[in-house]
């Protein structure tokens, strides 16, 4: 297809995919004529993980370059390609906590991550926002909620394995890879809607007429 109907297709405006080319995010197309390039699948797949994490995750077009590099990586195992992404994509912050707080959180996600037998790299930016987070409520006296980390971690592991095995029917290794990213992006919006709205019912039910 001509860059017009990709943009019809994927909905951004051909002056888009023209900065988008331009920045490297998006691979160039076939040359049909020296003045003319034809797109296929690929650049619509891309255009639509770019419009993800630009407009959706609000990612910098500087990390959009970086993820998409990651993900394009002939030489990186697919994990490693997938966890790049997810690097680029969590955003790093520092929440006021105590320093008993924060050593007491950091032992017991240690301990959670080892007693799950949880893969993960002690760099990992989730990491440290967990323990971070586990230090903030221990630090408003939230302890009743840090009480049930393990039972959250059983959830969360629950729907990620339907997650992952949903992305595995993807026939490419690129499709597979895209698909994990958006999942990401779009899984966090999906599921802090659904426990939202299960806050608004379960509070209705028991305190509406109190």
């Amino acid at each position: 297809m001509r860059i017009g109907e990709l943009s019809k297709v994927t909905d951004v405006p051909v002056p888009t995919i023209k900065y988008y080319l331009r920045e490297g995010l998006l691979p160039a197309g076939e040359l049909s004529s020296p003045n003319q390039a034809s797109y296929g699948d690929t650049h619509v797949r891309r255009l639509r993980l770019i419009r993800a994490l630009i407009e959706l995750a609000q990612v910098p077009v500087a990390t959009v370059k970086e993820i998409l590099e990651s993900l394009d990586s002939d030489t990186e195992p697919l994990h490693e390609q997938i966890g790049r992404a997810h690097r680029a994509l969590t955003p790093t912050r520092r929440l006021t906590a105590t320093d008993e707080a924060r050593t007491a959180a950091a032992a017991q996600v240690t301990d959670l991550i080892a007693a799950r037998g949880w893969a993960v790299e002690p760099s990992a930016p989730a990491l440290a926002t967990l323990i971070d987070t586990v230090a903030a409520l221990r630090s408003l006296g939230q302890d009743s909620l840090v009480a049930h980390l393990d039972t959250y971690a059983d959830a969360v592991e629950s729907f990620t394995r339907l997650e992952i095995d949903a992305v595995t029917s993807n026939p490419t290794r690129d499709q597979l890879a895209e698909s994990v990213v958006i999942g990401t992006i779009l899984g966090e919006t999906l599921i802090a809607s659904l426990r939202l709205l299960a806050q608004e019912s379960i509070s209705a039910d028991r305190w509406k007429n109190r």
